[in-house]
């Protein structure tokens, strides 16, 4: 087998990861200051707590743009090789666009995109 040139490449990543790490323990700076374990953000301060309590809508939102941004990125790939994928590719991303399309009635319908308060309604 011709592994070792990545045995060689992991044994040298790995001696120089511990030989960085090393060499800033021992010469880095010491700080025992009470205020150098504050959290500092943009030259704010921080006030109140960190954990807030949020509507699962926007949990929601951010997953509905993941979903379809990842399928825009799709979309993207389709168009840069539409020549090559000729008729059939088209019918395909025809019918993907044509599921998500169904995707987005079916979630305006149900109501997941209302932020009203009580918008939901069960689609039977």
């Amino acid at each position: 087998m011709h592994l070792w040139p990545l045995a060689v490449y992991l044994v040298i990543v790995v001696m120089l990861v511990v030989a960085m790490l090393g060499l800033s323990f021992v010469l880095g700076q010491r700080h025992h200051n009470r205020a150098t374990g504050t959290p500092y953000e943009s030259g704010i301060l921080s006030q109140g707590s960190a954990r807030v309590r949020l509507s699962a809508k926007f949990y929601l939102v951010a997953m509905f743009f993941v979903i379809f941004d990842l399928e825009a990125v799709f979309i993207f790939a389709w168009a840069i090789a539409v020549r090559e994928t000729g008729w059939t590719g088209y019918a395909e991303a025809m019918g993907f666009i044509a599921v998500l399309l169904a995707t987005l009635v079916y979630l305006w319908r149900v109501g997941a995109l209302d932020w009203r308060q009580g918008s939901r309604r069960v689609v039977a």
